[in-house]
């Protein structure tokens, strides 16, 4: 017997006395719902096939049922509903098992979550990462995992978003058997016919408690994590909700805790939250694709080359190890080599001291690592990235070597965060080969990727890169070529207005504070602290012979410099980091220098409030981000999103500076950079864009579509 509840997405045959259940959705088995509808058919036959004893789903392809489908965002729900899908699924009279392999995430872990029972294969990954889009699991997933795993391990997986491998979730109790062999039907047919020969009965996990037998102890586990996530997710609104679900899992009946957990789940859907995680989410995917990538094919990395073994050269040469690629480090002497290589094994060293590596992992890790002070050593490369002193004559006199000794066809790469690429790639003979990969500190933890441009470049060059990315796990945005790209040209501005409020009477340890309040996780003078201030100083003593003489120029960071004030790495800068601390705590001699400084630029200080301050900060932001998009420097204002939220802390579920805008409304940005003009007119002049877009009232989001 062979039905088809929708053709080619759901399907259900009779094997013995077991009703198969294929979902067959590609690329990823997505919930859509015409699966909601085929996996409610295939329930509903077999109840009422007398000779079927036990049902199995399985996902065609390469995935069980990776999650929500995400054409279906946005638009009005049709039924029926994930919920009453998965009420009717652990309903079935007779046993329903699932097999699963690769993803099953979200709803597709809830569907798994109300079968009977779970086997899980070898490459399964099992999470309910619904937090990270600003919602809680909305299908009973607060209500089923913890009465499965307990309510610590069920919270924390919600919380964090993670995924769990086939072995953790059965050690949690989420999974009941491991799958072996290569074939996931297979598997699952040999445990669902043994399931029928035993005679095993339905399991609904609504009835299982011995995972909350013990309710004191359920409810120590949720009230700590309670008061860390209050603590650690300051300002963000579903990771509450969802202990508070988890809450009703304990305290009530299960039908009645179901009906909280989607009352929760709407408020979270309507939160504004939502809105900004949603938009980050797709604005993520857009950005890995650029114009090169739509139509060159990328040449082949096999091999990397990294000159310079500093901090960001040692954070290059881990990300790009941990993507499995082998690495030659390039230094001037052996002194410097060596102190390159402690400084990857340092990383690697902390990873074992964490248990998430074993020793004999990093000898092989390692393994893939050599140095060599000679150029020579990079002769068969596939790709060489740069990362040495942010001069353009250092540069050049790197870029002269490899253009030496580079076989044809290898990607030359410069990590610079502001230097011109045009010139770099003009110095060379082959700058068809030249492009720039931004990364951020630390290289081996930060996502973001800046990939620069410059005019000459061929589009396959570019393509690699992106690959790259892909690679080494990173979110790429494709940027042109002008001082700071898009995110540093943006902080140089909106950094600007911070100095500026510094000299007209905030302290920097207010504005931090306000930065904080906001959702970012440091204020901008933290993180100049931990960046070191010798970085933004050299950059400004560059610049200075092109600095306009009319703009206003706030000398404090200067002051600080002077005295050898760098931030962290020299103890002291806008804080004071006694003995080697982390976390700096307020200097009045700072202080006392910004007073001296006001007194000497003639300025009378005043009042703000926090809010006073983050107008300001968004609002040079957004104009600066207008220009960023006008000038094509980013693609998209999405492009700008992604870069402040993956480089510089902007507060993911606010979506980014541009979305911000648009939920603000782009008349209120203005509103504020005209009223701020009127002490700063040479500053505070609005972008040509946004003027243009609120004269048509269109937002920033109407230029993100195709």
């Amino acid at each position: 017997m062979n039905t088809e509840a929708t053709p080619s997405v759901v399907t259900t045959t009779r094997l013995g006395r077991v009703l198969l259940v294929t979902i067959n959705h590609p690329p990823v088995n997505a919930l859509s719902v015409d699966v909601r509808r085929g996996l409610l058919a295939a329930v509903q036959e077999a109840d009422a096939d007398a000779s079927v004893a036990a049902v199995l789903i399985v996902g065609a392809g390469r995935a069980f049922i990776a999650g929500a489908d995400i054409r279906e965002f946005g638009k009005p729900s049709m039924a029926p509903s994930l919920p009453e899908v998965c009420s009717r699924l652990e309903a079935c009279r007779k046993p329903v098992v699932v097999a699963i392999h690769g993803p099953a995430l979200g709803g597709g872990l809830e569907v798994a979550l109300s079968a009977h029972y779970r086997l899980a294969m070898p490459d399964a990954r099992l999470g309910l990462p619904e937090v990270l889009l600003g919602l809680l699991p909305g299908a009973g997933g607060t209500q089923r995992a913890p009465r499965l795993m307990g309510v610590k391990p069920a919270l924390e997986m919600m919380l964090s978003g993670r995924h769990q491998g086939a072995g953790e979730a059965l050690t949690l109790g989420l999974v009941d058997r491991l799958g072996e062999g290569p074939d996931v039907l297979a598997a699952g047919l040999a445990y669902a016919g043994e399931l029928v020969a035993s005679g095993a009965g339905v399991r609904p996990t609504r009835e299982a408690d011995a995972a909350l037998a013990d309710k004191p102890a359920s409810q120590a586990a949720l009230d700590a994590l309670k008061a860390d996530t209050a603590k650690k997710t300051a300002g963000l609104f579903s990771p509450l909700k969802i202990i508070e679900a988890v809450q009703g899992a304990l305290d009530l009946p299960f039908d009645e805790a179901v009906a909280l957990e989607r009352q929760l789940f709407l408020q979270c859907l309507d939160s504004p939250q939502r809105a900004g995680l949603i938009h980050a989410f797709f604005a993520e995917r857009e950005v890995a694709k650029s114009p090169e990538t739509r139509n060159a094919t990328p040449r082949a990395i096999d091999s990397v080359g990294v000159i310079g073994g500093g901090t960001m050269g040692a954070g290059i040469a881990v990300a790009v190890l941990n993507a499995g690629l082998p690495v030659t480090m390039v230094e001037r002497d052996d002194a410097a080599l060596a102190r390159g290589r402690a400084n990857v094994e340092k990383v690697y060293d902390g990873i074992v001291a964490k248990g998430r590596m074993t020793p004999e992992v990093r000898a092989a890790v390692m393994a893939r690592f050599s140095g060599s002070t000679s150029y020579d050593a990079l002769a068969r490369a596939d790709l060489v990235i740069e990362a040495v002193f942010e001069e353009m004559g250092v540069k050049k006199a790197v870029f002269a070597e490899l253009d030496r000794v580079c076989k044809p066809g290898a990607v030359l790469a410069t990590n610079t965060s502001y230097l011109d690429i045009d010139e770099i790639a003009a110095s060379v003979s082959r700058p068809q080969d030249v492009v720039g990969l931004h990364f951020f500190s630390p290289a081996h933890i930060m996502k973001l990727l800046e990939i620069v441009v410059p005019a000459q470049v061929s589009a396959d060059v570019v393509a690699t890169a992106f690959e790259l990315a892909k690679k080494l796990k990173k979110v790429p945005v494709r940027a042109g070529v002008c001082d700071g790209f898009i995110g540093n040209r943006m902080l140089a501005v909106y950094r600007a207005t911070a100095d500026h409020m510094l000299e007209d009477g905030a302290s920097p340890y207010q504005i931090d504070a306000a930065a904080r309040e906001f959702g970012y996780p440091m204020g901008p003078f933290q993180v100049a602290d931990l960046a070191g201030g010798d970085i933004g100083w050299a950059t400004r003593k560059r610049k200075a012979a092109t600095r306009d003489p009319e703009a206003r120029y706030v000398q404090i960071a200067d002051r600080l410099c002077e005295r050898g004030w760098f931030g962290q790495k020299t103890g002291r800068g806008y804080y004071l980091y006694p003995k080697g601390a982390r976390v700096g705590i307020p200097d009045d001699e700072v202080l006392a220098i910004i007073e001296a400084e006001r007194q000497r630029a003639g300025t009378t200080p005043r009042p703000f409030s926090n809010q006073d301050i983050m107008r300001r900060y968004l609002a040079a932001m957004v104009n600066e981000g207008a220009r960023v998009v006008a000038e094509g420097i980013a693609l998209r204002p999405l492009d700008v999103d992604v870069t402040l939220v993956h480089g510089y802390g902007f507060p993911r579920f606010r979506g980014g500076p541009m979305k911000y805008a648009d939920t603000v409304g782009l008349p209120t940005i203005l509103a504020d950079i005209q009223a701020f003009a009127r002490e700063d007119p040479l500053f505070w002049q609005p972008a040509p864009l946004l003027l243009q877009l609120i004269e048509e009232g269109r937002d920033f989001d109407s230029l993100n579509k195709p």
